[in-house]
């Protein structure tokens, strides 16, 4: 089977309806604090959600993933830090190192930020992205049990991190 290859970019305006579908259909208990979406639907930017915070993974032009990166608060003490705020693959393109890519995308957009330490929030039930996190260098650096309840279960909110300054 021949994979189509994954192109990286920054969203667009235009993208809106289409980020707002994949996130519909990604929508599970394994990643989503909120409740599943139902109509009417918001639109997927907003003043906090912007374009500029969005790498997408494209393959034969379709949106495939995102992965949003911002800095963690607006305080200066934290201007050097960039944290995955969201990461989303369509079922479809999953098992194909579209996760990966974004994720290594968005390492170095942080890097040529000025960055140099990025974090991210992973419940603890999540196994595939603890994985893939950990894979890519990102460490455990605490663990607030049961901090959300999803689905009638108390779930661990995991708080993991990593340098940007070495590879």
């Amino acid at each position: 089977m021949i994979v189509p290859e994954t192109l990286i970019r920054t969203a667009e305006r235009a993208d809106d309806a289409a980020l707002a579908e994949l996130d519909r259909a990604a929508w599970s208990t394994l990643h989503a604090v909120l409740p599943a979406p139902v109509p009417p639907y918001e639109p997927f930017f907003d003043d906090r959600h912007l374009p500029g915070d969005y790498l997408l993974a494209t393959r034969e032009g379709a949106i495939v993933g995102y992965i949003r990166v911002v800095p963690p608060t607006s305080l200066a003490a934290t201007a050097h830090v960039r944290q995955i705020q969201g990461l989303v693959v369509a079922e479809a393109a999953r098992g194909h190192g579209v996760a990966r890519a974004l994720l290594r995308a968005a390492m170095e957009k942080a890097r040529a930020d000025g960055a140099v330490r990025m974090t991210l929030r992973v419940l603890g039930h999540n196994a595939p992205a603890r994985a893939l996190y950990t894979s890519e260098g990102f460490a455990v650096e605490g663990v607030l049990p049961g901090e959300l309840f999803l689905a009638g279960e108390y779930v661990d909110d995991v708080l993991m991190g990593r340098s940007l300054t070495f590879r």
